[in-house]
């Protein structure tokens, strides 16, 4: 029973660890890297698909991707896609390839996405300290009920203790290495 709820917290943290790094790839350096344009979707014959699933994405040059569609139809809705998405990007086609470069990141908008990624990284954390509150009130609830003793409920705070401290050091880890990739020039 407390191995269980063990389990499912570290399961818990764990998805919120990931979501952080889905989340920091949104986040845009100032390279050319594929996994910046996951979350552009693109309206596929009524239906909105991830844009890696109607074209292929490559990396041209340090700064430049480039993206070729499936389908010759698809190069103005993959360009608007892009564009309306919130990334900052303007796609330039030729033919049936669109560029995307990459723009110079000026130390301001280095700064504003430094702080976009201090912010995901707190969301994270309160994420994981979320999971460890509810871990502990599952701990309490087991000891009223009498199902567990004393000493087994704080054997299981503190496993649950040190799974979140184990995460959050991920997480800053996480952050660390974002600015400092932000921070190159």
């Amino acid at each position: 029973m407390i191995e269980d709820i063990q389990k499912d917290a570290g399961n818990r943290m764990h998805k919120s660890v990931d979501a952080l790094h889905t989340n920091f790839k949104k986040i845009r350096t100032g390279r050319a890297h594929p996994s910046i344009l996951d979350a552009v979707t693109v309206d596929y014959y009524g239906g909105q698909v991830p844009l890696n699933q109607v074209a292929s994405v490559n990396v041209e040059d340090a700064r430049t991707l480039s993206i070729s569609p499936w389908e010759g139809s698809m190069v103005q809705k993959i360009e608007k896609a892009i564009m309306t998405s919130d990334l900052g990007l303007n796609p330039a086609s030729a033919g049936n390839v669109i560029r995307v470069p990459m723009p110079m990141l000026t130390e301001e908008t280095r700064k504003g996405y430094i702080k976009q990624a201090r912010s995901e990284a707190e969301n994270a954390r309160v994420a994981v300290r979320n999971v460890r509150r509810d871990a502990n009130g599952d701990f309490k609830s087991l000891l009223k009920d009498k199902e567990i003793s004393e000493d087994e409920q704080r054997q299981g705070e503190e496993g649950i203790q040190k799974l979140t401290d184990k995460h959050i050091a991920e997480i800053d880890k996480a952050l660390s290495s974002k600015e400092d990739d932000l921070l190159k020039v």
